[in-house]
């Protein structure tokens, strides 16, 4: 299973979103810092979910790297997030 896939698994029984979205824009990054060859390094997540409706911007960001765990966030070199509820 791809790092996408865990993500999306782990995201979705987290959460329950409504609409998600996973890109991995490693290739955006290249010659940069974290940049490893065959990607999976620099990931975009946009998630809409109700779960979210009464936290605030930290408190969203801190739940989804929860969710996530640390075997897949120390794996990455940079998570763009755009959290909605």
């Amino acid at each position: 299973m791809g790092m996408a896939d865990e993500m999306r698994r782990k995201l979705e029984a987290a959460f329950a979103p409504e609409r998600l979205e996973i890109r991995d824009d490693s290739e955006r990054h290249r010659g940069h810092a974290g940049y490893q060859e065959g990607g999976e390094s620099h990931w975009f997540v946009a998630i809409a979910a109700p779960a979210f409706s009464e936290m605030s911007r930290i408190e969203r960001h801190r739940a989804v790297h929860s969710a996530l765990g640390p075997e897949i966030v120390g794996r990455i070199h940079a998570l763009q997030l755009k959290i909605e509820a």
